[in-house]
């Protein structure tokens, strides 16, 4: 895996601070083959964003989901 600084060369501000929310948050962040920002974390659905978002609002939107995730057993116990 590389390194989130390596993964993210050439991101707009905005994903950078996204993505310095999802670390202090103890997300792991990758970059996908496919030119996407992939957050993974132990126990939790994995969370995808574009790395060049058409919309403004998209790096508050992914902000949004991280800190809506929920581990994997509550969402189990919820359906």
């Amino acid at each position: 895996m590389t390194t989130p600084a390596h993964a993210l060369r050439g991101a707009n501000k905005n994903l950078q601070d996204l993505v310095a929310f999802a670390l202090d948050e103890g997300w792991i962040v990758a970059r996908t083959k496919g030119g996407h920002v992939k957050f993974l974390k132990v126990g939790y659905c994995p969370i995808f964003t574009s790395f060049t978002p058409s919309d403004r609002r998209a790096g508050l939107n992914a902000r949004a989901q991280l800190r809506r995730a929920q581990p994997m057993n509550e969402l189990d116990q919820t359906l």
